[in-house]
């Protein structure tokens, strides 16, 4: 069992960014999640489903995964309005092997494509590489989401291998990209940054 000090590294309260703020989720986050997973192309670019999430399947996730302790899970928050704009989160902590798999959902449309989702990622490796002394973080996302793939690719992340045609979306097969970042890479990357 995790002693006190143990959980509060893995789970922090607040990771402070530049532009966002992540925190840890509050119950009053479900009525936003509500309405992120029934927007049809939030489930196009997150599920393999082509339908929403039902009210039903969304409460059993937010209260199983977003607020429960199997998974790192954070908000993401506009640091200036303390907007609720997404989440992101680790899942499947491997200690014995320094890794984790990172998700991340950007639910507010108007708040695409403006550099917050880059900047929850690089603070969520941050944590991960410093905090947690993890080595490697893994993703999947499908081949059709080029923002997402470009904005993972300005985090370190690497294509590693597809699984080919395993999503059927917009009339046709899409593969599935397999991305991680190891930590020799992500101080690397930072480095170069520095300079």
């Amino acid at each position: 069992m995790a002693t006190a000090p143990e959980r509060d590294i893995w789970r922090p309260e607040a990771i402070v960014g530049r532009q966002i703020v992540l925190r840890r989720h509050r119950v009053e986050n479900l009525r936003t999640f509500m309405r992120w997973y029934t927007d049809p192309e939030v489930a196009r670019l997150t599920r393999y489903q082509q339908a929403p999430l039902s009210q039903d399947e969304i409460q059993r996730f937010f209260y199983s995964r977003i607020m429960g302790t199997d998974f790192l899970s954070m908000a993401i928050h506009l640091r200036e309005s303390n907007r609720l704009v997404g989440t992101c989160a680790f899942s499947q902590l491997d200690g014995d092997n320094g890794s984790t798999l990172f998700h991340i959902t950007i639910g507010e449309r108007d708040a695409w494509g403006l550099g917050y989702g880059t900047e929850a990622t690089q603070l969520m490796l941050e944590h991960a590489f410093t905090r947690l002394a993890l080595h490697r973080v893994a993703l999947t996302v499908f081949d059709f989401n080029a923002r997402a793939i470009r904005s993972y690719q300005k985090c370190g992340f690497v294509e590693e291998g597809r699984a080919r045609q395993a999503i059927f979306r917009d009339g046709r097969f899409w593969d599935e990209i397999h991305m991680s970042v190891l930590l020799d890479e992500w101080e690397a990357l930072r480095r170069s940054a520095d300079r």
